[in-house]
């Protein structure tokens, strides 16, 4: 029995997200098609029904990944907390497979085809837009400016506390990236 138009988008967003965590927690590289569908609750054999190449999902993945950090950002403000300190948090840090995936995967992703590229500079580029905000005081350029140099700080702490072997050392490194953030 054929599935319906409805059905075989439900099993693609499913495939998407499976894939999207599975990328942030284990690497592209490192993550099979047949990992990503049993992830999904699939068979290997449907993923081609779904997708011309692994390169196409990386791409909608990756952007998925950076909606969900989006809203984790925006939620994080309205309750009156900063972008950078929820992005530079410990909970952000320990949970790679539901966070941002320039510090997850930012390399992998730099080495993508120009369909995945694309999509992390779109996610890059909505980060800075969200980081803006906090300069509303400034002209939009300079506003802009230094939320190019937040958010790239931002992507590189969290990575870097996620590199080092020593956790006091993880820990300092997201400290020190808030406290010069915030101008401390």
């Amino acid at each position: 029995m054929r599935k319906s138009r409805e059905e075989a988008a439900r099993t693609r967003e499913r495939i998407v997200t499976a894939a999207s965590g599975e990328f942030r927690k284990n690497g592209i590289v490192a993550t099979g098609l047949a990992d990503l569908m049993k992830a999904a609750g699939l068979t290997h054999g449907g993923f081609y029904k779904h997708f011309a190449s692994k390169d196409q999902l990386v791409a909608e993945a990756c952007a998925e990944a950076v909606e969900t950090i989006l809203a984790f950002l925006t939620n994080a403000e309205a309750s009156g907390k900063s972008a950078a300190a929820s992005y530079l948090s410990t909970g952000h840090r320990d949970d790679p497979a539901h966070g941002c995936p320039l510090s997850a995967i930012g390399s992998e992703l730099g080495r993508g085809d120009e369909t995945t590229r694309a999509a992390a500079t779109d996610g890059f580029l909505k980060l800075v837009a969200i980081m803006a905000r906090s300069f509303g005081d400034d002209p939009p350029e300079a506003a802009r400016r230094k939320a190019l140099a937040a958010v790239s700080t931002m992507i590189g702490a969290l990575t870097m506390s996620r590199v080092v072997s020593d956790p006091d050392l993880s820990d300092e490194i997201l400290r020190e990236a808030k406290k010069s953030l915030a101008g401390d």
